[in-house]
């Protein structure tokens, strides 16, 4: 029986390896190369006063050159104008390129202007936030209250003050009476 005990301590004892250097492996840059985060609430201010507003159920945040976060579960953003609400961009999953300060947008795209009640809807967008710009080649449609707007790709400012859309059709509500 000590025999037994003590052959299998000294299994233990020559089967351990270096407390020091798993530890230290596990602390090194190499091991961390992102961060899950789950029902993430992100907000951009500016003097106190915010100017966008992310919601994500899951955020997945890479450590790499472009500073990339993942939304592969969605995400909803908010942007305002001096504390107002004015638009809303949402999708079923999307990218962030930090240092590009781009926005890459797929699934189920819907961007809302609320300040002229005007709704996008696309396959696939990037918003350009540094540019203000909003491009895709992804087959879209906008509605407003009086005219519909189809087309193969779009360019728009993000508050689609200005927009140009290509290969397109359009219905539009006509007044017959003038």
């Amino acid at each position: 029986m000590i025999a037994n005990i003590t052959a299998f301590v000294a299994v233990m004892l020559f089967s351990c390896s270096n407390p020091d250097a798993i530890i230290q492996a596990m602390g090194s840059d190499d091991t961390l190369s992102g961060i899950i985060a789950d029902s993430v609430v992100f907000c951009r201010s500016d003097s106190g006063v915010v100017s966008l507003e992310l919601h994500t159920p899951r955020m997945v945040r890479m450590e790499t050159e472009d500073d990339i976060m993942e939304f592969p579960l969605g995400f909803d953003v908010f942007m305002f104008d001096k504390g107002q609400k004015t638009t809303e961009l949402r999708a079923d999953c999307g990218k962030s390129y930090g240092k590009r300060r781009l926005i890459e947008a797929v699934g189920n795209v819907v961007v809302k202007n609320f300040g002229n009640d005007q709704t996008m809807y696309s396959d696939k967008l990037f918003w350009y936030q540094a540019e203000k710009m909003i491009y895709t080649r992804s087959h879209v449609k906008i509605v407003t209250p009086d005219k519909q707007i189809e087309a193969d790709s779009l360019v728009a400012r993000d508050d689609f003050s200005e927009y140009t859309m290509y290969s397109g059709s359009a219905l539009l509500d006509v007044d017959e009476e003038k």
